[in-house]
């Protein structure tokens, strides 16, 4: 039986993408063999990696005059090839930190930029985001990174910001959940082990003008410009999470592709705060403003239920609900293939859990 898994990644995925992929796991397109077992070169794993990209381009409305590549190293990597491939050597980056990853950011990008950090929401304990119109970027900074989402804290921009800097972002946890309007950033990452797939890929969406500036010194796999010259396959790639970000895509498309996808969204996220609110037992830490759609924190009227309370939903098929180790409380993370009916069976078990224990 499958439970619902609110983990905040590696994520739950769609129950489609899983059925299809397990009929082709020993005999992918009638080749004999399992998509893993053939080469990455191959004009047929080659149509694979196109297809996605194509459907990525297609789904999030990419423009002209962008690289999307498919990279290694998560998230995470990228806060180190960011600076090296779009900041000279002594140059000033600007980082607003709004909680965990935001500040993860900052601590790489130190080892290669002078980093100017523009907005720190420490005083409000990172409940919140800078309020819209209050950012602007150094002069001359070579760009100004946030992070839209924070998975852990559940802090959400309801904004993107309008700076003269080019605009970077980390989308790990927001990608493909909602239209956005790729123009106005000069770079978008995301790992895709929350709504694009499984762990092991990481998308990288770069306008034309910021590639080709990479440092000498920059190893050759987070060179923009020479993964995109070998169609992100400079070394052999993660072919099999390739392979489910497309079918993950495809299903994005089947479903009625990113603006029916934001509606389920926020009619997930809308239930589940409304639920939280509602009740005196339960609290959401984020002020209202800027509440994620993705990640939800709350925590219990007597914290020492918390193992309880996590213990009983894992019984009643209601997994990976604790929250992150470096805040506690639980947290439920209801990407884009957490259905409503995984949201609902949440929401009856926090009332049950309630009654008995309030």
């Amino acid at each position: 039986m499958r439970v619902h898994n609110f983990a905040a990644g590696p994520a739950t995925m769609p129950l489609p993408v899983l059925e299809r992929a397990q009929s082709e796991l020993t005999d992918w397109g009638g080749l004999g063999m399992s998509v893993m077992e053939v080469s990455h070169r191959s004009k047929d794993f080659v149509a694979v990696a196109e297809g996605a990209e194509g459907l990525l381009r297609e789904l999030m409305g990419i423009p002209e005059g962008y690289q999307v590549l498919f990279l290694q190293g998560g998230a995470t990597g990228q806060f180190s090839a960011i600076p090296q491939n779009l900041a000279a050597e002594g140059a000033t980056v600007d980082l607003v930190n709004t909680g965990s990853w935001s500040a993860k950011a900052i601590a790489e990008a130190t080892k290669h930029a002078q980093v100017q950090v523009v907005a720190d929401e420490a005083d409000s304990g990172y409940s919140t985001v800078p309020t819209e119109g209050s950012l602007a970027s150094t002069p001359g900074a070579a760009y100004l990174h946030y992070t839209p989402n924070e998975t852990i804290g559940g802090v959400e921009f309801g904004y993107v910001p309008d700076v003269e800097a080019p605009l970077v972002a980390d989308m790990s946890s927001t990608i493909m959940s909602r239209p956005i309007d790729v123009s106005k950033f000069g770079l978008i990452y995301a790992g895709a082990q929350k709504n694009l797939g499984p762990a092991g890929l990481c998308v990288v969406i770069v306008r034309d003008d910021l590639v080709g500036h990479a440092r000498p010194t920059t190893p050759s796999i987070w060179d923009y410009a020479q993964m995109a010259k070998a169609g992100s396959m400079l070394n052999t790639p993660p072919t099999v999470g390739w392979y489910l970000l497309g079918l993950t895509l495809e299903w994005v498309k089947d479903t009625g592709g990113l603006s029916a996808m934001g509606e389920r969204n926020r009619a997930k996220a809308e239930m589940l705060y409304a639920a939280i609110d509602a009740s005196p037992f339960y609290a959401n830490p984020v002020a209202k403003e800027a509440r994620s759609w993705m990640n939800v924190p709350f925590l219990v009227a007597d914290p020492s239920l918390e193992k309880e309370f996590v213990s009983a939903a894992a019984t009643a098929g209601l997994t990976n609900l604790e929250g992150h180790r470096s805040v506690g409380g639980m947290r439920a993370s209801i990407y884009n293939a957490m259905p409503t009916e995984g949201v609902q069976a949440l929401i009856d078990f926090m009332k049950e859990f309630e009654r008995q224990h309030a």
